[in-house]
């Protein structure tokens, strides 16, 4: 070779590169695309070019994928059935407008085999992901020279024909990949079957394996999902020049196909970007009752029975032997043979998915009244339909011998006529009448008895208002609780005593404004001798450690304070109010929250500043209250005149200087029963220390209280903080200083 001769070829060869990159989704005459080059369309939503399978083989393909998402994911396969064996291979347009993939070699391996004259062709991928042979710039796609569309692989993209050109008899298909590594034609095509009325089909091999049922006007008989939505839109065309199927898009954002799998799945894929991944939006195959004929002739499937067979009215199995053993395949026969001399009629089925049409002929003009007289008039005619239920129904659909493949469905099924002898129609009829006159009756019945219930259960409830409005014009029916305020509880308990007028006018001196509930010292107004507040402390461990151990769901509390122990004549306490608790499985300990809730000065550091919650969180609550009951004094808005520490604060200093009966409520006097109340000080500064790891269980507290052994020493106490004077009528709803990082925090009170 001349140096000239390699001059020029090197110069068209740069020329070729310098077109390819200057129009990305276009190749022209004398262009080629080699192995590692590729050609994306305008938008970049897909890529042509040469890909291998598997992954890591030799094997090399001419293909179409995503290119913007999901990439990699291959919609169209040029040379399915001869792999190039190296990245030899070359794509190029010819002066015949015809796209050929050369090997090394320079043999044709493949070639989209156009037969229209060529004037300037050019090959160009669409947006849409469609490869196009065209003239110049002439986009109009009835004049195009080929295009991949027509000739799909294993998928269906929105805008592609699935169905035929009745005039050039080309047939749009989709054939499966032999396996997920392997493109090779499959043994599952997915194609419109244009015998009798049109209808999708899956088919292996010869056999079919799946249908559609024909198109109504709506969607396919057996699609009764085929619904009109805000993502997808349906047609079906058939006329004289062709009929296929295809989807589109209402919602051009959606990244959609349809993929006709190696296993003869065929499924529609979206692809979510939050995942980024495809998933399935629906199959078609849903359960058995899509098997093909399943069960056999003039049966019907329906997948909520069991079994999930059987004969249609008027109709026996064939064979009962193989019918009992589940084997249905055999199907059905009548019992009556038709008469067909006008001595037939037709019992109607609605909510079914239409029998197989391949054995069916149709009229587009004919009324319902009209096709069935037809039907009557021709011997071999078993069944009629409406071809298109759209606008209230038209046309005529009618289906001779064997009905098969019929599928019962709940709703949104279709329906149809199926002849039978005249005697049985009237049977069926009479049947029918007489069922519904019998639930007619029923439900009659039904709702006089429930009329009646109704009437004695209102009686049976006025009188339980009348009795019970009597008892509480006798008696009161208020509670107190640890503070000696009201609750707004009525009493459901009738084993507590009930207070009268008299007793409560006594007990608050006629209701004196010395014995006031509410004020800042609540706690002197019980004036509680120690023996009552050491029952009360042993009574409120013993009732949280059933809630945390004993009770069949552990049960946290999360807001035990005051306010919420109500107390009997004999003050025994019950714990009241679980508006915010939070029942616990047995193996669990703690949980947390976003929103904290409860009432400032009784939450432990974990709950308040993290929202983290356990037992622990009661036994602070726990501990808050048996330091109130000792000193008669309330955490919250506790003030002293030599410092401004919080009431943990001061019970901590003082343990500290080992002057502890400083924190004792003098008004316990001499009932004080020193080494009970001291006891009681040291279990409520454990059980308030800051780390919850530190604080013992509600059943190692009880275990202290009622013992007299020795004692761990305790740890600094959480929320040990300062508080200036204002804070003391602050409201728990606003926000309130921690000393630890000068942090604001929130809390909201419970009710």
């Amino acid at each position: 070779m001349d140096a000239l001769t390699t001059l020029v070829i090197l110069l068209s060869y740069v020329v070729s590169i310098l077109r390819i990159c200057s129009a990305v989704d276009s190749i022209t005459v004398n262009q080629m695309i080699q192995d590692g080059e590729t050609i994306t369309s305008a938008g970049g939503s897909f890529e042509l070019g040469f890909f291998s399978r598997p992954a890591n083989s030799n094997k090399r393909y001419l293909g179409i994928w995503y290119k913007k998402v999901a990439t990699g994911t291959v919609a169209w396969v040029a040379n399915r059935e001869l792999p190039l064996n190296d990245t030899s291979g070359v794509l190029k347009v010819t002066d015949q407008g015809k796209l050929v993939l050369l090997n090394g070699a320079n043999t044709i391996i493949w070639s989209s085999n156009s037969s229209r004259s060529a004037q300037n062709p050019n090959a160009q991928l669409l947006e849409s992901g469609n490869l196009v042979m065209k003239n110049g710039n002439d986009s109009d796609p009835e004049n195009f020279l080929w295009q991949s569309f027509d000739h799909p692989s294993s998928t269906l993209l929105p805008g592609m024909k699935l169905g035929r050109n009745i005039i050039t008899g080309l047939d749009r298909r989709l054939s499966s990949w032999k396996s997920t590594d392997d493109p090779s034609r499959g043994n599952f095509t997915y194609r419109l079957d244009p015998n009798g009325f049109p209808q999708l089909i899956v088919m292996q091999g010869s056999d079919v394996t799946f249908r559609s049922g024909p198109w109504n006007g709506l969607r396919f008989s057996g699609f009764p999902e085929m619904r009109p939505n805000p993502v997808f839109k349906y047609d079906f065309v058939f006329n004289e020049k062709e009929m296929y199927f295809t989807f589109d898009l209402v919602n051009s954002s959606v990244i959609t196909r349809l993929e006709l799998n190696p296993n003869g799945d065929l499924q529609r894929l979206v692809w979510i970007d939050r995942t980024q991944g495809w998933t399935v939006y629906a199959t078609a195959q849903k359960d058995d009752c899509d098997i093909y004929a399943l069960c056999g002739g003039y049966a019907t499937c329906n997948i909520n029975d069991s079994p999930r067979c059987d004969c249609m009215k008027g109709f026996v199995p064939k064979f009962p032997d193989e019918w009992n053993r589940m084997d249905w395949s055999g199907g059905c026969d009548r019992n009556i043979a038709l008469n067909c001399q006008n001595g037939d009629g037709f019992l109607k089925y609605s909510g079914i998915k239409l029998p197989d049409t391949r054995n069916s002929e149709f009229n587009r003009s004919m009324n319902l009244k009209e096709c069935e007289s037809l039907c009557l008039r021709t011997c071999s005619c078993t069944a009629y339909s409406n071809l298109d239920i759209s606008r209230g129904g038209s046309g005529c659909l009618l289906w001779f011998d064997n009905l098969t493949d019929i599928r019962d469905f709940t709703e949104d099924g279709q329906e149809f006529y199926v002849r039978m002898a005249a005697s049985e129609v009237d049977a069926f009829a009479s049947s029918s009448k007489r069922k519904k006159q019998r639930w007619v009756i029923s439900i009659s019945a039904s709702i006089v008895a429930l009329i009646l219930l109704s009437l004695l259960l209102g009686l049976y409830i006025l009188k339980k208002k009348k009795k019970k409005k009597k008892k509480l014009k006798r008696k009161g029916t208020m509670l107190y609780n640890l503070e000696g305020s009201q609750t707004n509880e009525r009493q459901e308990d009738l084993d507590l005593p009930l207070f009268d007028l008299t007793t409560i006018c006594n007990a608050t001196n006629n209701f004196s404004i010395d014995n006031k509930l509410g004020q800042e010292d609540q706690m002197r107004s019980m004036t509680l001798d120690w023996p009552k507040r050491f029952v009360i402390i042993n009574g409120i461990a013993r009732g949280l450690l059933y809630l945390h151990q004993d009770s069949r769901l552990r049960i946290i509390h999360r807001d035990l304070k005051a306010n919420n122990i109500l107390l009997d004549s004999v003050m025994n306490p019950k714990i009241s109010d679980f508006g915010i608790a939070r029942s616990f499985g047995s193996d669990e300990t703690k949980a947390s929250t976003n929103r904290v809730v409860g009432t400032y000065g009784y939450m432990s550091p974990e709950y308040a500043i993290h929202g983290v919650y356990s037992i622990k969180s009661d036994v602070f609550n726990f501990s808050v209250l048996v330091l109130e009951i000792v000193s008669g004094k309330r955490n919250r808005g506790f003030r002293h005149p030599d410092h401004y520490l919080n009431l943990l604060g001061h019970a901590w200093t003082l343990y500290m200087e080992d002057r502890y009966l400083e924190l004792i409520d003098k008004s316990i006097g001499v009932t004080c029963n020193l080494p009970e109340v001291l006891r009681s000080i040291n279990v409520g500064l454990l059980c308030v220390q800051r780390s919850l790891d530190d604080r013992p269980s509600m059943s190692s507290m009880v275990q202290m209280l009622g013992s007299e052994g020795a004692l761990p020493q305790p740890k600094e106490p959480g929320f040990f903080t300062e508080t200036n004077i204002h804070e003391a009528n602050s409201s728990s709803s606003k926000h309130a200083p921690f000393s630890g990082n000068k942090s604001s925090l929130t809390f909201l009170e419970a009710r």
